[in-house]
């Protein structure tokens, strides 16, 4: 056999085969795809006789499987806003009505948003030691 995959297509097969490599260890490099996922790359070669048997026609084609990346999730507040229209929030604090202290040191309220005053109702019983 004098066939060399390094020349085959005029160097073209190895060419995208390298390419689609280089996509597979990008994908596996990337902080966002599971990292124990199979990545596959399939080489499919085709061959398609003429009646005489003297001349093949080769049709060659490369599939990669990639790790997808990886989901994100998150909450929403669901309330209604003044209108009566359905609104909904994402929740930063963890937990509904819960204020929390952000990475920049400030205080917020649940759905991210600053806390200027602290909110005590007079039922409480919350102290405040201002």
């Amino acid at each position: 056999m004098n066939i060399d995959f390094s020349t085959l297509a005029d160097g073209a097969v190895a060419e995208v085969v390298e390419l689609e490599l280089q996509r597979i260890l990008e994908n596996i490099a990337d902080l966002n795809t599971d990292p124990k996922k199979i990545r596959q790359l399939k080489l499919t070669l085709k061959f398609k006789a003429n009646d005489k048997r003297d001349i093949v026609e080769v049709d060659i084609s490369t599939a990669k499987i990639t790790a997808p990346i990886k989901s994100v999730g998150t909450t929403f507040v669901m309330g209604r806003d003044g209108g009566g229209k359905v609104a909904a929030k994402e929740l930063k604090s963890g937990t509904k009505g819960q204020t929390y202290i952000a990475n920049d040191g400030s205080v917020r309220d649940d759905t991210g948003n600053p806390v200027t005053e602290l909110e005590v109702k007079k039922d409480s019983n919350v102290v405040g030691f201002r």
